[in-house]
């Protein structure tokens, strides 16, 4: 199976890439970044709330791979949400991760009353080429719909919390249906799936871990994965998902996994944080 999917512009994201959310510490998220892209990790997702941008360029710097090689998202917060902060919040994102572009540039959380604004800005900031693709996170259909109300550029990633607890299937389906490509954060629940008798009776099948199923779940779901981990051989094991191939009948036992339940806040109704 192809390693990457192709967005609704032509872009080639891999399917899984490191998640750096809350990693803080500097010299913790520099060995990440390192660890993972020695792995063979193509991709890193950032934002500016993490507050490790100037981490995971340090990370990238010190990798010594090409930048052509590497596929970098960050996003813009909340705070820094309209036409001018988000212009300025991006200038500074690129200086912090010492690039001179991003692959990807994501509107964190939808703000109602900016996010047209931002949008706008990120349609001239990907019209630009320092983005070479933009979209949204944590963005519901009637979000969508309404960004599209002004929209010139349809987003290209809905970046959503999922995972077996929370399979969003008509989320990702509506997303699908308009040429939206899904990315899974919190992919692993923040660890409350990993002692899941279920999936670790389909993963005692293929000589995998529970994560590795579940990763691999995402990716026969055609959705990438940034599971996160500051450690090693998890950060290198989490990887190695594409040497085998979950069957319809385990895909579909994951799939009953499925309680509703988040382990991050709802887009309806989370209060912003400033």
């Amino acid at each position: 199976m192809s390693k990457t999917i192709t967005l609704n512009n032509g872009v080639k994201m891999p399917f899984i890439g490191l998640g750096t959310w809350q990693v803080k510490d500097p010299e913790e998220g520099i060995n990440a970044v390192k660890w993972a892209i020695e792995a063979g990790y193509k991709a890193i997702d950032t934002a500016v709330v993490y507050q490790n941008e100037a981490a995971v360029g340090e990370g990238i710097k010190q990798s010594g791979i090409n930048r052509e090689d590497l596929f970098v998202t960050t996003k813009v917060y909340n705070d820094m949400q309209g036409y001018d902060e988000t212009h300025a919040s991006f200038n500074e994102s690129l200086e912090r991760l010492q690039l001179d572009y991003v692959d990807l540039y994501l509107i964190h959380w939808p703000i109602t009353e900016k996010y047209h604004e931002t949008w706008r800005a990120m349609e001239e900031i990907y019209e630009s080429g320092r983005a070479k693709a933009i979209g949204i996170s944590n963005f519901h259909p009637q979000h969508i719909e309404d960004l599209m109300t002004t929209a010139k550029i349809k987003p290209m990633i809905n970046q959503i919390e999922l995972h077996p607890g929370l399979n969003q299937k008509d989320l990702v389906a509506y997303c699908k249906e308009r040429d939206i490509a899904i990315t899974a954060y919190s992919p692993l629940g923040h660890g409350s799936l990993l002692e899941n008798s279920v999936i670790k009776e389909i993963g005692e099948t293929h000589n995998k871990s529970v994560a590795q199923v579940i990763l691999r779940w995402d990716i026969q779901n055609g959705i990438t994965a940034i599971p996160k981990s500051i450690n090693k051989d998890r950060i290198a094991a989490n990887l190695d998902v594409f040497d085998f191939e979950l069957s319809d009948d385990e895909m579909a036992k994951i799939d009953e996994l499925h309680t509703g339940e988040r382990v991050n806040k709802n887009p309806d109704i989370f209060v912003i944080e400033k």
